[in-house]
């Protein structure tokens, strides 16, 4: 079975997970910040993080002297996060419409970070070689971290995370979650890209180093003006 084949599986599995979290999440009738999502909404969001995957997929490749056409979660994750961003301010939306989706976004990455890792090297997500017992041969004879890996366990501890806050009816995380999940992706992500072999951009930095420092940014900052707790709480058990 080819890796292009199974990556397509778990990108399937990923999106069924999401899907089985957001069913999850209503049956636990917890009260979401009041948001719509109508057609503009999602056409802004396929449309940003369909541009962003590409266009920081690609890229980075280019930076790291690789050729051809890539895609990237994080890409499509700043993407979605910018086009929605500019919808809101041109639809005059002031409503924070993102707290739906921590747990969906938490699942999807950490499925398909499974699928990144048996795709083996054509996906250009490996990590750098080392001689730690866990390395992971993907078929050069170079024993190199499997950071796929890494990054689908760290994803995973914050599912269970997030799911324990919820059933506990933590206003602050149900309301906040989806920064949460930013903040949390964004630093894992910065430090596992030390163990990547992508090319620098600034000093040591790569491309998804800044991306991740940009996505940590906007996040602290939505987390820092998020609404008290108390009064969260409040709403929520009424």
């Amino acid at each position: 079975m080819s890796g292009a084949f199974l990556h397509t599986i778990f990108d399937v599995l990923a999106w069924l997970a999401a899907a089985a979290a957001v069913y999850w999440l209503s049956r636990q009738r917890l009260q979401f910040p009041a948001q719509s999502f109508e057609l503009p909404y999602i056409a802004a969001l396929v449309f940003g993080a369909g541009l962003g995957a590409y266009l920081f997929g690609s890229a980075n490749l280019w930076l790291s002297g690789e050729s051809g056409i890539a895609r990237s979660v994080e890409g499509a994750l700043a993407g979605g996060i910018v086009a929605i961003e500019l919808y809101k301010w041109s639809a005059g939306i002031a409503a924070r419409t993102g707290a739906r989706f921590a747990l969906p976004l938490a699942l999807g990455i950490a499925i398909g970070r499974l699928g990144c890792y048996f795709a083996g090297l054509d996906d250009f997500t490996y990590g750098t070689p080392t001689t730690l017992p866990w390395a992971h041969d993907f078929g050069d004879g170079i024993l190199r971290h499997p950071v796929q890996l890494y990054e689908s366990a760290a994803m995973v501890v914050f599912a269970l995370l997030y799911v324990l806050a919820a059933v506990n009816r933590n206003a602050f995380v149900i309301t906040n979650g989806f920064y949460l999940v930013l903040v949390y992706y964004g630093a894992q992500r910065f430090v596992w890209e030390f163990l990547k072999p992508y090319g620098p951009l600034i000093g040591p930095f790569t491309l998804f180093h800044l991306l991740s420092l940009s996505i940590l940014l906007y996040a602290g900052v939505m987390l820092a003006t998020a609404p008290k707790a108390r009064r969260l709480q409040n709403e929520i058990l009424a």
